[in-house]
């Protein structure tokens, strides 16, 4: 009986940890078939970027991210992610 209340426990802090492995994201930009789809027709394509990494940060998603090397140097990014995470921030 304490060999099955074992072999239990086990397999559910395994399943837990399996689990929070998978909801991580890979390290480094999402491809774009795996990016959330947002409109932004308009825009430059570092906008778009940072708009969709700005956002989904603020909303505390998986997919949330900022480009650290690419922040700092890329204007159109750096704008588009701060607008981004302003704008998904705020509480309706």
């Amino acid at each position: 009986m304490r060999l099955i209340t074992v072999l239990c426990l086990v397999a559910t802090v395994a399943g837990c940890a399996a689990t929070e492995q998978s909801q991580r994201p890979a390290a480094g930009p999402l491809p774009a078939s795996a990016r959330p789809a947002y409109n932004l027709s308009g825009y430059s394509p570092a906008f778009k970027d940072g708009y969709v990494d700005g956002c989904e940060t603020a909303k505390k998603s998986t997919y949330g991210l900022k480009d650290e090397r690419r922040f700092p140097v890329d204007a159109q990014y750096r704008l588009g992610w701060n607008d981004g995470f302003s704008l998904c921030g705020r509480k309706p």
